[in-house]
């Protein structure tokens, strides 16, 4: 997947597009429903989306003026917005998300060239500012699925399937305590290789399922390991 931020827009605006159908098609009683994601419902979850665009559009907005702009005000502010937002009724919702994907849209419009090579300071630390359209694909990407609606992981692109595969594979190598694990991709002779090699069981199944799986958003049932053993337990992801 290209890492031009400008190019990466057209996969924002049909993920966003994708996104929205589905929370029009939530009543109250779907939104209080519980979301793959523990303590949270839909409308946890939408509500956080939300505002993680209003997150962006200030860190664009730093990148583009070279004002010190945080992403959130804090990290409890960032919390109690989301528990408010959760409750709302499915309208305020639904516009709430549009409102917000459409001011992120905005924001990555006025960014002059050069604004793209600046390093702004997101909720985990300083982040290339060229990296934040992708930052927001892969919230609405992974977010989507955890609504717990009729959207897969099988339902994302070939694309952004492998860029978040090897992302997170980076993460977990990175990581204090790295497992050792090949993944390997159903009829591709490619291989992600996570710590020891030599001592690490071979995962293998499909992309978008061994993605789901090493992001802790799949219990990896469609995975095959050799030996024959559990599935290793991935580290828990960003």
């Amino acid at each position: 997947m290209t890492t031009d931020p400008l190019l990466l827009m057209g996969e924002v605006d049909a993920a966003t597009s994708r996104l929205l159908r589905t929370a029009a098609s939530f009543d109250a009683a779907d939104l209080a429903a519980a979301s793959l994601l523990p303590g949270w419902s839909r409308g946890h979850v939408l509500a956080h989306l939300a505002r993680n665009a209003d997150g962006f559009v200030n860190l664009l907005t730093a990148a583009r003026t070279g004002r010190d702009l945080p992403m959130y005000a804090s990290l409890e502010v960032r919390a109690t917005d989301i528990e408010t937002g959760s409750g709302r009724p499915p309208a305020e919702h639904l516009d709430d998300l549009r409102r917000s994907a459409d001011l992120f849209a905005e924001a990555v419009a006025a960014m002059p060239a050069e604004a793209w090579a600046a390093t702004v300071q997101a909720r985990r630390g300083p982040w290339p500012a060229a990296l934040l359209v992708w930052g927001r694909l892969r919230e609405i990407e992974v977010h989507h699925l955890d609504l717990a609606a009729d959207y897969r992981a099988a339902d994302w692109s070939d694309t952004f399937t492998h860029r978040l595969l090897r992302e997170a594979a980076s993460h977990h190598a990175m990581g204090p305590t790295p497992p050792s694990v090949v993944l390997r991709l159903d009829g591709s002779a490619h291989e992600v290789v996570i710590g020891d090699r030599d001592a690490a069981p071979i995962v293998a199944g499909p992309a978008p399922d061994l993605a789901a799986w090493l992001i802790g958003r799949a219990d990896g049932a469609p995975l095959s390991v050799t030996p024959d053993g559990p599935l290793p337990t991935p580290p828990e992801w960003i």
